[in-house]
């Protein structure tokens, strides 16, 4: 079969990985320039590829063309594609049309990479063979190229990835929330960003289970249109939930956004017949990731916390639910047209001091400017760390929970927590 690959990105290397692998005729081809060290990874396994620009008359002879998950269906290579017959895919429906195992798949605006991580921990500890993956860390079809099979499969699956699935069916999918992100891709129309959404459930059926946030109107009144077995978690409920199976000033987290993840482990444990108390287990030895609430050290009795992958207004407010004593907030970054008004009761209660961090901080200085509470704009990443230290006291937060994307100053998000925590290291008492 001749195989066509868009992108040269982590899903579309793992794609064609698996496609060479499986004995077809594989072309990876990219509208940009191709990394050196994908390019050598690509001449090492025999696999053509071209740059700089896609050959259509090449791509429409492909019995099969897998896209990254970042390339839109709405743009004009796409509709040509399909237009003549081709059968255009996602990298995540190609490793699922070769997945032996069960699949549990996690899916929502904000928490996906930590209930995921949650997830694979806590079944780890019970010893089960298991992978994690998707749009967290290795793509799926990178997992099955290396050829070692597990019995269960714990992915991560973005809205952009969900667009593409046509048989992918997970034996439990998880769908965490559904907050305003990346509106641009949808046309600035949240009911279509939800549509992308839902797709999780699109191919289950009774004999499999969904597990998703009861508190969101929009999930709940989907979810009762489905066939599928499903189990509701509420999050105004989950600390007082949590606290009948474990001692929640001994766990390694805290605030009710993670007293709701830890939950949906336990269901998802449940389901796959895990004995309990192993899950409980893992949940008091959970690491958390790295830019996600992350705490980096206290320094003259003011604690650091890294949450740089808050990238959204609704992850900050439950940043900010988690935090204890005054906040010094570090916000900013590229606006992606975000309400900051649904902060302003969160930021009153917890914050003293607002520092905008950022290239344009006009939105946020406009939100707030009534709030009453002390704001700092910074442009520069140093500028705005020498005045969080500045303004910190004893018993204050510094939280770095930005709302905004990092390009403006940053590669990414990693970049920009990054930078934070080798700030904070340097800091003496």
């Amino acid at each position: 079969m001749e195989i066509a690959i868009l992108g040269s990105g982590e899903s579309a290397i793992g794609a064609a990985l698996l496609a060479k692998q499986k004995g077809n005729s594989v072309l990876v081809s990219d509208a940009g320039a191709i990394k050196p060290d994908t390019r050598q990874l690509l001449n090492e396994h025999n696999i053509h590829f071209e740059e700089s620009g896609h050959s259509i008359d090449i791509l429409i002879k492909a019995n099969l063309v897998i896209k990254s998950p970042g390339i839109p269906n709405r743009i004009p290579l796409i509709n040509t594609l399909r237009s003549s017959g081709v059968e255009v895919i996602g990298e995540i429906e190609y490793g699922y049309r070769h997945l032996d195992g069960k699949c549990v798949a996690i899916t929502g605006s904000n928490g996906k990479s930590t209930v995921t991580n949650m997830i694979y921990q806590s079944l780890s500890y019970a010893g089960l063979s298991i992978c994690i993956g998707g749009n967290f860390g290795k793509s799926l079809c990178r997992i099955l190229y290396e050829e070692k099979r597990y019995d269960y499969y714990i992915l991560e699956v973005s809205s952009f990835q969900l667009e593409d699935v046509i048989e992918f069916r997970p034996d439990i999918s998880v769908l965490l929330n559904i907050t305003p992100d990346h509106l641009d891709r949808y046309d600035y129309d949240i009911d279509k960003y939800a549509a992308a959404k839902f797709r999780i459930f699109k191919n289950q059926t009774s004999e499999n289970h969904c597990i998703y946030n009861s508190d969101d109107e929009r999930i709940s009144e989907t979810v009762e249109t489905l066939d599928v077995n499903s189990i509701g978690i509420t999050m105004n409920n989950a600390t007082d939930l949590l606290i009948n199976y474990l001692d929640l000033d001994q766990l390694p987290f805290a605030g009710k956004h993670n007293y709701f993840n830890a939950l949906v482990a336990i269901a998802v444990g449940d389901l796959l017949g895990v004995d309990r108390p192993a899950i409980l287990k893992g949940l008091m030895k959970y690491e958390s990731l790295a830019h996600r609430m992350e705490y980096v050290k206290s320094v003259g009795g003011v604690t650091y916390i890294n949450d740089s992958k808050a990238t959204n207004t609704d992850a900050v407010f439950y940043a900010l639910d988690g935090v204890k004593g005054p906040v010094v907030w570090i916000v900013g970054g590229v606006d992606k047209g975000n309400d900051y008004s649904s902060l302003m009761p969160m930021v009153q209660e917890k914050v003293s001091h607002i520092i905008c961090m950022g290239t344009d901080n006009q939105p946020i200085l406009e939100q707030f400017a009534e709030s009453g509470i002390e704001m700092s704009s910074l442009h520069t990443f140093e500028a705005a760390m020498d005045r969080a230290v500045d303004v910190a006291n004893a018993g204050d937060t510094v939280l770095l929970s930005p709302a905004c994307a990092s390009f403006d100053l940053f590669n990414n998000y990693i970049h920009r927590g990054t930078l934070f925590k080798e700030y904070i290291d340097k800091l003496k008492d």
